[in-house]
């Protein structure tokens, strides 16, 4: 069977690499931009994947416009705020509903949920980039997140979401690649999307300073394509350690360029849903519906006990 699905936010950097996942697929995308009205386009549409930031502006009538229309809805924002929201307001959906089904947010959850264990206490999810280049949509979304939170910064610890002023600390961190200088509560959607289904107190977050430096950095270029598919030369390392009752395990990932990665994250997630499997009506994230394994393959990732 031949997919139609619609893409808002088509254009865009992370929307240019979906495209081309869905054509990869056999899928027909639907494009669409800010101009166009959602229920004709979600009309003869089987899904949605909505790229289209700051998903503060354009989740909730994209939610709604699924609904009405009957289809799944999948979106690849990083914005914390966004995927809390997301689960309260659309709880009891009559069609799947997946926030944060890329880079941030889904993959840490996906590894988070193959790494964790009944009794886990703490879970670690530390970043490391090579660099870090933000698209215009990152820059956009990230301030759209701060203003919502009047500045303050998330941590998950307690078993829920807790908002400290002044700035992040700085430390190392102990990578299976060597040790880093990291920035420590940095909180990324995948904190929101975690204790949706798993059961874990703590959450703490880390990424090399390195990125950090970058992501607020004047340069506006963005990142630069270095191969026939679009893809940066941005390579990245992710470990997830889940800690309880004297046991640890340890779960990494590797890969190369962060927007281009969320590609066949969401794109396998919708082709999955509409074929029937991890097809759950409501919220539910990546890691709640599907293994990484059925996402991505067995490529880029270790496990081990420690």
């Amino acid at each position: 069977m031949s997919y139609r699905i619609a893409v808002p936010g088509a254009a865009g950097h992370t929307g240019r690499f979906v495209i081309a996942e869905l054509e990869h697929h056999g899928v027909t995308p639907v494009a669409c931009d800010r101009t166009t009205d959602l229920d004709t386009a979600l009309r003869d549409a089987d899904a949605v994947i909505n790229c289209a930031g700051p998903f503060a502006a354009t989740a909730d009538p994209t939610i709604t416009a699924a609904v009405r229309a009957g289809i799944p809805y999948l979106d690849v924002t990083a914005e914390l705020e966004v995927v809390t929201s997301t689960f309260d307001r659309y709880a009891g959906a009559p069609v799947p509903i997946v926030p944060a089904a890329g880079f941030f947010g889904g993959l840490g959850d996906l590894l988070a949920t193959a790494v964790a264990f009944q009794g886990t206490e703490r879970l670690t999810i530390a970043y490391a980039l090579s660099g870090w280049r933000p698209t215009p949509g990152t820059r956009a979304t990230g301030r759209a997140s701060s203003q919502r939170r009047g500045g303050l910064r998330p941590v998950h610890t307690g078993g829920k979401l807790q908002f400290r002023d002044g700035a992040q600390p700085r430390t190392d961190f102990a990578f299976s690649i060597g040790i880093r200088p990291v920035v420590a509560e940095f909180t990324m959607a995948d904190s929101a999307t975690i204790p949706t289904h798993l059961d874990i107190p703590d959450i703490d977050t880390y990424m090399t300073t390195n990125a950090v430096d970058d992501l607020h950095a004047a340069d506006p270029s963005g990142p630069a394509a270095v191969d026939a598919h679009g893809r940066s030369a941005q390579t990245f390392h992710i470990e997830v350690v889940a800690i309880g009752g004297g046991e640890q395990r340890r779960i990494t990932y590797a890969g190369r360029d962060i927007y281009a990665i969320t590609a066949p994250l969401v794109v396998g997630a919708a082709l999955r849903i509409l074929a029937g499997d991890g097809a759950t009506k409501g919220p539910a994230s990546l890691g709640a519906r599907f293994t990484l394994d059925a996402l991505l393959g067995p490529g880029g990732r270790e496990q081990g006990h420690g």
